[in-house]
């Protein structure tokens, strides 16, 4: 199994092998990350999230995201609303996904794309990294 990672968050973190870490682990320390972060910014987080690293992509998916306010939204006719209220959230938290990112991957951030389907609550985002994490 490949092993990934800056060194300096992983000897941070105390473990046995400074700087390796699975694939695996990594995606899981980005999900846990994004849970944490969701709940501070909605109030809560998603019910699924499954995170995968694909070369120099993150691709992040969260279930259920809306909240109840967002889903009477939705039964409003508001969808348009809620996908612009999102995005413009997206772009106010770059720099917080940046960082969390960067500290899973070792890797900067580049770009970021994302969209909402407001009628199953599921949320997909794409991290284009500066590099491959599997290469470092």
């Amino acid at each position: 199994m490949p092993v990934l990672g800056s060194a300096k968050a992983t000897a941070e973190r105390g473990r046995d092998a400074p700087g390796l870490r699975t694939k695996g682990q990594i995606e899981a320390e980005i999900s846990k990350a994004m849970i944490r972060f969701k709940r501070e910014q909605l109030g809560r987080g998603p019910a699924d999230i499954r995170t995968q690293i694909l070369q120099d992509l993150v691709i992040v998916r969260m279930a259920d995201m809306l909240t109840t306010a967002e889903r009477t939204l939705v039964r409003a006719g508001g969808e348009d609303l809620l996908k612009q209220v999102r995005a413009k959230l997206l772009e106010s938290e770059h720099e917080a996904l940046d960082g969390i990112l960067r500290e899973a991957t070792g890797c900067e951030v580049v770009s970021i794309y994302s969209d909402l389907n407001p009628e199953t609550g599921e949320r997909i985002i794409v991290f284009v990294l500066r590099e491959n994490p599997e290469a470092r």
